[in-house]
């Protein structure tokens, strides 16, 4: 039925998914196998795998695989392959494993998804992989983040069998399967068919740019966004897929699909650009729009990007013969108001004027409550939006100390309490750091790992907090920068996270010491002890700093509203 369609990559789809006796078999002997439980990640990954949209990968990359993949973008057998595909475990989890045994894969439930057969484990270099995939081992690349800091330092290799594929309550009918998809098209009758990544939310020039896209190549369009796991910051999927949803029937009757993709991008700039291209022809998909800065995640703090805007469109052009799939090229899309229509950035009349909004002016506006224009966005789309991103006014969010121990946290802690409870329009709770250790964390103690568990307990129950519309003030110590930026991670895609730095130096906070703990420490009686025995990591991503040697915790406080005020987190009547 399928067969006219354009052949997936290395020219069969794969399906992992065992037959019904072999799942049976797999569950049954797994009682006696170890088991991993899979991380988001690793989830989506699997689920791509299972469903062949991998193709032609039956497993996670063993080590021949990875390295060639690392360095010449090609598997072991010479296919085209960007991406390393691999299955990140602690090094005390692989000590328990052999070569040639079995291990279950299991979700956060513990229900079996997979078994994988360990045919390889290996301890990679990270940094080095790092440098090759995403050309960079800057950790403000959120994939290099990931790989650095998050990733585990073992990975494992071998064939995976498909017991069940991850269980999705969400947009079932729009979750298809690569072979689904295939099918749909062909009940359809479409045969040249272009497709959409995006991570973002449909506007006008999205929308301009793939009506140009399809009749340029004279195709049907798969709308394709990605609903695993994209850029931190980014809006959530279901408020994606609602405005998606909003936007279909504005194209041309049978000219246009929308279907998920739960892949979990890795921001990868180039690379990702043909790993993209090569899961949309599995998917059966003859071309692929590559617009600017393609999966880039942007600049860093310097302000440098991290690709340049057509380098995704230069790799993959290098590559298009190989790849079997077609580059639909775009240049950014700007508005020229004289004629109220859209242009490609190198086709705008000359003389005209351009206008455009940014993703961080479109944020703005939501929070602030300011129209977005009807140039620029669909109202069904900002309807969606507005939903999801009230202004901020109106939002929850958190308010984060961190410092030593007698810098005046708590004090200014209480203080802002009291303030926010006398403003009134949202609940307002406190989590101190000693209140905390005593009601959720009494069983811990004072190493980094019972610090950082402590730390991610407190930021667990803000973001609970911030995402249900109210305030959590924040007090512990938090010595460690990346716990610090866990918790951030954790709660701005709810709501406000506002980190405050009680900078107040060691001798005057040593010359408070009102629990006498400071002198415990320098005589030895406290172990593990911040600023004596154990290091502070002060921010430097703070929105506030404040040095309490010489002001009172009311003046304190009220730099700390008057901040609030100025972001829109108070006041304007909305709070």
């Amino acid at each position: 039925m399928t067969d006219h369609l354009i052949a997936p990559h290395g020219g069969a789809l794969v399906n992992l998914i065992a037959a019904a006796g072999r799942q049976a078999e797999l569950r049954d002997g797994s009682r006696g196998w170890p088991s991993w439980d899979l991380t988001p990640r690793q989830i989506c990954d699997l689920e791509l795998l299972l469903d062949g949209a991998f193709s032609p990968l039956t497993g996670f990359l063993r080590r021949a695989d990875y390295e060639r993949v690392c360095t010449e973008m090609k598997l072991a057998s010479g296919a085209l392959w960007p991406m390393p595909i691999t299955l990140d475990v602690p090094k005390e989890f692989a000590d328990k494993l052999q070569v040639g045994g079995m291990l279950a894969l299991r979700d956060a439930e513990g229900v079996m998804l997979a078994a994988l057969h360990v045919e390889d484990l290996w301890s990679p270099d990270r940094e080095k992989e790092a440098q090759a995939v995403f050309a960079t081992t800057n950790k403000e690349h959120p994939g290099v983040a990931h790989l650095l800091d998050r990733a585990h330092p073992v990975y494992l290799g071998g064939r995976v069998e498909g017991v069940q594929a991850p269980l999705h309550y969400d947009f079932q009918a729009l979750r298809r399967t690569p072979a689904e998809v295939r099918a749909e098209f062909a009940r359809r009758g479409w045969r040249t068919v272009v497709a959409f990544q995006t991570r973002n939310p449909l506007h006008r020039a999205h929308q301009e740019l793939t009506l140009r896209a399809a009749k340029a190549v004279k195709a049907n369009l798969l709308i394709h966004p990605v609903v695993g796991m994209t850029k931190p910051g980014d809006v959530d999927h279901y408020t994606r897929v609602r405005c998606y949803e909003a936007l279909m029937s504005s194209y041309p009757p049978n000219s246009a699909m929308l279907s998920l993709l739960g892949l979990a991008m890795r921001m990868g700039g180039p690379r990702e650009a043909v790993w993209h291209a090569i899961i949309r022809k599995n998917y059966g998909c003859t071309h692929f729009i590559v617009g600017r800065d393609h999966a880039g995640p942007g600049k860093d703090s310097s302000g440098k990007p991290f690709y340049g805007p057509y380098d995704a469109q230069q790799l993959l052009e290098r590559h298009e013969k190989e790849l079997g799939i077609a580059m639909v090229p775009f240049k950014q899309m700007l508005y020229v108001p004289k004629l109220d229509s859209y242009f490609p950035e190198d086709a705008v009349p000359a003389g005209e004027e351009t206008i455009d909004i940014s993703g961080t002016e479109q944020r703005r506006r939501l929070q602030l409550g300011i129209d977005l224009p009807p140039w620029f966005t669909f109202p069904a789309v900002e309807r969606e939006l507005r939903r999801s991103s009230p202004p901020r006014a109106r939002q929850g969010f958190t308010v984060f100390f961190t410092g030593l121990s007698g810098s005046g946290k708590s004090t200014i802690a209480n203080v802002l309490l009291v303030k926010l409870l006398e403003l009134g329009g949202r609940a307002v709770t406190l989590l101190d750091g000693d209140m905390v250790r005593k009601h959720l964390s009494s069983e811990l103690g004072f190493s980094k790992e019972h610090r950082d568990i402590n730390i991610r307990r407190i930021g667990y129950v803000a973001s609970e907090i911030t995402k249900n519309g109210g305030i959590a003030i924040c007090a512990p110590i938090a010595p460690y920068d990346r716990t610090r930026k866990d918790v951030r991670a954790m709660i701005e895609p709810s709501g406000g996270f506002i980190l405050v730095h009680t900078a107040t130096s060691i001798e005057v906070c040593e010359g408070r010491d009102r629990k006498g703990l400071y002198a415990k420490a320098r005589a030895g009686l406290v172990k593990e002890f911040t600023g004596i025995s154990d290091p502070y990591e002060a921010p430097a991503d703070a929105e506030l700093v404040i040095d309490t040697a010489d002001i009172t915790p009311a003046e304190a406080a009220q730099q700390i509203l008057l901040y609030l005020e100025s972001e829109g987190f108070i006041g304007g009547g909305g709070s």
